[in-house]
């Protein structure tokens, strides 16, 4: 649930005839190459997601689901009461662990990544062996194509060597444009401006199977510090910062020029559903 949108925005109909962002999604990864998608949802969406979105996808694509639950926890760990926020990306990725063998990527159900972004992550897929266990990709966009003319947004600022490999990712959770200048508000409410080209994690990437013993261990060590804190989350770019720090995986940050779209208030929407009445028209005139 968005509560910045106000809304379901992953079942939300955008597309001219009603698709989701999660239609122009698999349709992209489709067309690039992958055969088979895991849905991470909550309990209380089940029912609505099964009857809009399986039945949609039945002889198209495999289709699998998983529930991340706020009480879905390593053994001798107990959520508070008072929790009502999930345990972020991190925790919603190691739900799945049961449901993979292979290669995938993870993304969000609610950003629009662009076709060619699928395929520049399944070229590099295919160059590397599944026994290469420290071998990691992002998809990283330009800070500029990521923004909401709405208000801050989070972004995962990633800092990378000349081998294209990804050094350090910090997440910012107030990034904006502000007259013409995109900033950052930092938590002890300093500003510093951010150079537009700066590449940023939207959540995009490319996993081994190995990361889920990864990501088990390190959400257990997040939950010893932070369970009490109600609205702590383990992130996914944390997640990886770690392992990266330890030397246990490299992420080959794959760079894209394509414009990122999503709805994280709801004065985006009617940005994203001119987008896709254009991608349709496009398509027309194509064939």
């Amino acid at each position: 649930m968005g509560s910045r949108y106000g809304g379901l925005k992953q079942i939300d109909a955008l597309g001219p005839k009603g698709e989701t962002i999660i239609d122009y999604s698999i349709y992209d990864a489709l067309q690039a190459g992958f055969t088979k998608v895991v849905f991470v949802i909550r309990k209380s969406i089940e029912s609505d997601f099964c009857e809009v979105i399986l039945n949609k996808y039945k002889g198209k694509i495999a289709v699998d689901y998983v529930l991340q639950e706020i009480d879905a926890l390593p053994a001798h760990f107990i959520a508070p009461q008072d929790r009502t926020k999930p345990w972020g990306t991190g925790h919603a990725v190691l739900m799945a662990k049961n449901k993979i063998d292979s290669f995938f990527a993870v993304i969000n159900g609610d950003d629009f990544y662009g076709r060619n972004s699928f395929k520049i992550l399944v070229n590099y897929l295919n160059t590397i062996s599944l026994e290469d266990t420290q071998a990691v990709a992002m998809v990283a966009y330009s800070l500029e194509n990521t923004l909401s003319e709405h208000g801050s947004v989070s972004r995962g600022v990633c800092e990378v060597n000349e081998e294209h490999f990804l050094t350090k990712v910090t997440e910012h959770t107030k990034l904006c444009c502000r007259n013409g200048h995109i900033i950052n508000e930092n938590p002890d409410g300093t500003i510093k401006e951010m150079n537009p080209k700066t590449p940023v994690s939207m959540n995009f990437w490319g996993f081994n199977p190995n990361i889920f013993t990864h990501l088990e261990y390190l959400f257990t060590d997040f939950l010893k510090n932070n369970i009490q804190d109600l609205k702590s989350e383990f992130y996914i770019p944390f997640a990886v910062d770690d392992l990266i720090k330890n030397n246990t995986i490299q992420v080959k940050v794959l760079e894209t020029d394509s414009q990122w779209y999503g709805v994280t208030y709801q004065e985006d929407r009617k940005i994203v559903i001119d987008k896709f009445k254009q991608i349709a028209a496009n398509y027309i005139n194509l064939h």
